[in-house]
């Protein structure tokens, strides 16, 4: 993990892309949407066909912190013919992209919020609340100076104003709480661990099920290490 970042910063990179983004936090114990890399249509098509549609396309760079502003989300894919059109549009929109991320489109009617930022007196400090489009209106959201213990990860779930959004919701079953405190945990020991991550964004992070699955993530970096 450490040699994606290391990677990043030889290379000048302010950020990470959402490949290695996903990367990232994925061996920090956050479950992530199953997603591949591909440079074709080709390859386009049949990683779509083997994660099984609805998918989503993205495009791909360390230059895409914002990817949804510049046009280069599709969501609800749903046939090869969509998946080539769609791939054509990204890449001739986008000068000089690592390639297109398919990935498989997560179906879930709660969303969260997990961060990492870096206070100039606490150091690295973890933020969880509601999330997708609702975190910048709301702003309903905690913080822990990490790293991060198993009560501390528990209580900034109790700590929401929304805190009924994590038990049983129009049918689907409570979120597994162990998982959500294993990847607020698991964020807090990257911002210890590496002082070269200034921050990170998980947004959104859909409950699946019961599993909190991150369909998005941003790592941003700093000189420091």
């Amino acid at each position: 993990m450490l040699k994606v970042i290391e990677k990043a910063l030889a290379n000048g990179q302010k950020t990470l892309s959402e490949y290695e983004s996903r990367l990232v936090i994925e061996s920090a114990g956050v479950f992530v949407a199953a997603a591949s890399l591909v440079k074709t249509k080709a390859e386009a098509v049949r990683e779509a066909e083997r994660l099984g549609y609805p998918v989503v396309l993205k495009g791909c760079s360390a230059e895409l912190a914002h990817k949804t502003e510049a046009g280069m989300v599709a969501l609800n894919i749903h046939d090869g013919s969509q998946v080539e059109k769609v791939f054509d549009e990204l890449t001739a929109r986008a000068k000089n992209l690592d390639g297109i991320l398919v990935e498989k489109m997560l179906r879930g009617n709660r969303e969260f919020v997990i961060g990492l930022t870096r206070d100039s007196q606490f150091g690295p400090c973890v933020m969880f609340g509601l999330g997708g489009i609702f975190t910048e209106a709301l702003k309903d959201v905690t913080f822990r100076v990490a790293p991060l213990t198993r009560d501390d990860a528990f209580e900034m779930m109790d700590e929401i104003k929304t805190k009924k959004l994590l038990g049983e919701f129009r049918g689907s079953p409570a979120v597994d709480r162990e998982a959500l405190a294993q990847a607020l945990i698991g964020v807090g020991n990257l911002g210890v661990r590496y002082g070269a991550i200034a921050e990170i964004d998980i947004n959104p992070l859909i409950i699946v099920g019961d599993k909190p699955v991150a369909a998005d993530a941003l790592v941003v970096l700093s000189e420091r290490n």
